[in-house]
């Protein structure tokens, strides 16, 4: 049987996009507490349902997909820019496709405005209303409001006008920021992205015997499944050891493993790596907050994985893009890097950030076990234990120097130069990803 915080995100999830939720009403309709309808409401909100905006409420949205995840929503823009809500509450679930700044004259600004986008513009009331008959959700900067007719039209088209005290420029900015930001999220690859979906994957149930084993061996040519109830909850992991020497009639739940390590859908390939490594582990089950069974991915998919994401370049930059890009092999020296220190890099004080050092010191240890043919590291431990500023436009020089090399393990000596002056020395334990 489901339980209460089940219940309330299937109840979520069945309600018309633009649908208004509150507590009340869900803890009334579910008979339960409204402390665990809030909390459920916290969790749909995490996981992209519902939106929450101050003194309109929470509603219903659309959940977006990986690929459309640079779309916002009429609701996130009101988060963004801290806005107010002014007309047409009904249609912020709605999806705009692009924002149009209104800083020309109406009629050549109009031949941009087309249904879906986002008008931003001060107090023109022109404007405002020929947006709305445009199909266009309008955003009201410097604080300032609208006609009552205006708003009325908005609320007969499902149109949103928002109202936000912050300039042209600054929210333009903003949105922009948080499209930035969600581009960089699109390319971090995800277990959901790699995953065998629950309805491929081979499973066991805890009352199976190991004859049904022995039965999907043959028929997979695979040694290790997921063991779950009735349910599909994840109760244990079998393989191949668990099960030498034992009575095929012997139910599952008495030799599988307990309790597996298990990872959710949004863990990224990066650290369902990490754990396969560390623990030794050949398959992972995927599940979702309450322990359902979703897939399964294997060690091998993983890798590949990894492998694919060195290969691709991101669409929204982050500052470890930035200094790995711009860090080189110094000409004709083997196993010697240089990068250059731009402003990006600094900190407030106008010298190399702690940050920046890290990233210059992993790339370079990843780079020399790499040149001998070995995989990726994930470093375990990091110690920087001598470091001094370093101004930005300098050229910093980095060295590391294999000291102990295993199948899985490595400790690396780094070193790092500002011309003739060290600048930074670290010593980097790590596991080796082949």
């Amino acid at each position: 049987m489901a339980t209460k915080h089940e219940q309330i995100l299937d109840y979520i999830t069945q309600l018309h996009v633009g649908e208004k939720i509150s507590v009340r009403r869900i803890a009334k309709a579910l008979s339960l507490s409204e402390g665990t309808a809030y909390r459920a409401i916290k969790e749909a909100e995490n996981q992209g349902l519902v939106s929450t905006i101050e003194r309109v409420g929470t509603i219903r949205i659309e959940k977006k997909k990986k690929e459309n995840i640079e779309k916002l929503t009429y609701a996130e823009i009101v988060n963004i820019v801290e806005g107010q809500v002014l007309g047409g509450k009904q249609g912020l679930h709605k999806t705009l496709n692009r924002f149009v700044i209104g800083a020309m004259t109406k009629d050549a600004m109009m031949r941009y405005v087309t249904a879906g986008n986002l008008l931003i513009v001060g107090n023109r009331y022109d404007s405002h209303r020929l947006a709305l008959e445009a199909g266009s959700a309008v955003l009201i900067t410097g604080g300032f409001d609208t006609d009552p007719h205006i708003v009325k039209r908005a609320d007969e088209l499902d149109l949103p006008i928002i109202s936000t005290t912050y300039d042209t420029f600054t929210v333009a900015a903003m949105i922009n920021r948080a499209i930035y930001d969600q581009l960089i999220k699109k390319e971090i690859v995800l277990v959901n992205d790699i995953l065998i979906p629950l309805e491929e994957t081979s499973l066991l149930y805890t009352d199976d015997i190991v004859h049904r084993w022995h039965e999907l061996n043959e028929q997979t040519g695979h040694s290790r499944y997921p063991v779950v109830d009735k349910l599909t909850k994840v109760k244990g992991m079998i393989a191949a050891k668990d099960v030498v020497d034992i009575s095929k009639q012997t139910t599952i739940d008495k030799v599988m493993t307990a309790d597996p390590i298990t990872v959710s859908e949004r863990t990224s390939v990066a650290s369902a790596a990490h754990v396969m490594v560390w623990e030794g582990i050949e398959l992972l089950p995927v599940v979702d907050t309450h322990n359902h069974l979703t897939g399964i991915v294997s060690r091998q998919d993983v890798l590949k994985a990894l492998q694919m994401i060195q290969r691709q370049p991101q669409v929204g930059e982050t500052i470890e893009d930035i200094v790995v890009s711009r860090m080189e092999q110094v000409p004709g020296i083997e196993g010697q890097y240089q990068c250059l220190i731009s402003p990006q890099m600094s900190n407030h004080l106008g010298t190399v950030s702690y940050g920046v050092m890290t990233t210059l010191v992993t790339e370079a240890g990843s780079r020399v076990l790499r040149s001998r043919s070995k995989g990726d590291l994930v470093v375990e431990n990091m110690t920087l234990y001598f470091l001094k500023p370093v101004q930005i436009d300098n050229l910093i020089t980095v060295i590391p120097n294999v000291l102990e090399l295993g199948r899985k393990h490595a400790k690396i000596d780094v070193e790092l130069y500002d011309a003739e002056r060290i600048v930074g020395k670290a010593l980097v334990m790590a596991q080796v990803i082949d």
